[in-house]
């Protein structure tokens, strides 16, 4: 398959039953999965209503994450989706640049806020090749949308703490980073605390009324051991 020329948008996703470790440990087992797969759907949702990419492609070996994914038009890559998020990421881009793909936008299948507007505000801003833009966590600590062009330009590097690396990296790479930070992509759900937080703020996405209908009020309300500990 030969990629489309324009910026493609990549979101890797773990298989299901081992995604969001932190935040299983707070979740009824019987809705863990559901939760993943609904989130990733509020990230799919809004970037398949982005005309400006040229497509998307979804890392993962995950059964279910796949079916979803083809349901939104994706692509789904597998060879080195179990390998974690960083050679996931890094596989779509070897493949996208030999494509002749103009760039990859990177985006986690947890910002369920995240909406078209934004990702097309950041291709807006994103400038000629080569380049590199990005979109911080809220606590500026993670890197939660990517956008380089060409898409192996810079090599990527995912963690809790990878958003000032990656600044870092793609200056040694000789490209000057843009910085666009992003209500709704910047909120990813890492734990149950990011999921309070989100519970607390209005929207009409898909993962919100799956907490609404499953009652995430009432199993929410008690923070676990680990949680009281850190306060």
């Amino acid at each position: 398959m030969t990629s489309s020329p324009g910026i493609w948008a990549v979101i890797p996703v773990k298989e299901t039953k081992a995604a969001k470790r932190r935040l299983a440990a707070d979740v009824p087992v019987h809705l863990h999965e559901r939760l993943v797969l609904t989130m990733l759907e509020d990230v799919l949702l809004a970037v398949s209503q982005v005309p400006e990419l040229a497509g998307i492609a979804v890392a993962t070996l995950d059964v279910n994450a796949s079916a979803l994914a083809r349901r939104y038009g994706a692509r789904i890559l597998t060879g080195d989706a179990r390998c974690g998020h960083t050679a996931a990421v890094a596989g779509a881009a070897r493949i996208l640049a030999a494509e002749g793909a103009a760039g990859m936008l990177q985006l986690p299948g947890d910002v369920p806020l995240v909406t078209a507007g934004e990702i097309g505000h950041v291709l807006s801003l994103h400038r000629p090749a080569p380049s590199f833009t990005i979109v911080p966590s809220h606590d500026q600590r993670g890197s939660n949308t990517v956008v380089v062009s060409p898409p192996d330009a810079v090599p990527l590097t995912f963690g809790d703490d990878s958003f000032y690396p990656h600044l870092d990296t793609a200056r040694l790479h000789g490209i000057d980073p843009q910085i666009v930070p992003l209500p709704g992509i910047g909120r990813d759900i890492d734990n149950i605390e990011d999921l309070r937080i989100f519970a607390s703020l209005e929207s009409a996405t898909l993962t919100r009324a799956f907490l609404d209908q499953n009652r995430f009020a009432e199993w929410s309300t008690i923070a676990p051991v680990q949680d009281r500990q850190k306060r």
